[in-house]
């Protein structure tokens, strides 16, 4: 089942840039594994997802949110979050109120399939797939502190990544280091 996985490399690569004790929203968590990594961290998760059985294993984590983002309304209007994480899921309606519920000071680790994963695998369909630069292009208002665009073994597949975080609320830019402590 999706979520029961150990978290993404690119996760844990960067989650040292979520403000301390920072609210996180997991997008599509599945069973949570990214929630129960950062959870492990000090910070209050926040899951949603439309799969009811993986909600019930990701639940003692933190707060879950049963919900079709594809079909139904977006079940964090108005809200923002020090971090939103996304990883192997692309609904590309969603990207700019994903990009808007990064909370100023906050960041965006995304990471999910790109064009070249239909030669290796699933996700095949295009659009499923990111087009070369579509998260750059769609975090516009965003410093990108880091992005891959790429093939990575296994298992194989063709991936696009980003961290990129929004300016401060006092306007001074937001201070990250390259590499977690």
């Amino acid at each position: 089942m999706h979520g029961t996985e150990h978290p993404s490399a690119w996760v844990q690569r960067w989650a040292h840039l979520i403000r301390l004790q920072g609210r996180v929203l997991d997008v599509a968590c599945g069973a949570g594994r990214h929630m129960r990594f950062l959870a492990a961290l000090g910070h209050p998760v926040t899951g949603v997802d439309r799969n009811e059985a993986a909600l019930a294993l990701a639940a003692p984590t933190g707060q879950t949110v049963l919900a079709d983002i594809e079909n139904g309304p977006w079940p964090f209007a108005g809200q923002t979050f020090d971090a939103v994480v996304v990883t192997n899921y692309l609904w590309r309606p969603l990207l700019p109120a994903l990009v808007h519920s990064v909370a100023e000071g906050g960041v965006l680790i995304y990471e999910t399939f790109t064009t070249g994963n239909e030669t290796v695998g699933k996700p095949s369909r295009a659009d499923f797939l990111l087009q070369p630069g579509e998260l750059l292009s769609a975090t516009v208002g965003l410093r990108t502190v880091a992005y891959e665009d790429g093939f990575e073994a296994s298992p194989d597949r063709f991936v696009q990544r980003i961290a990129a975080v929004r300016a401060a609320p006092s306007g001074e830019p937001v201070r990250w280091h390259l590499a977690s402590h």
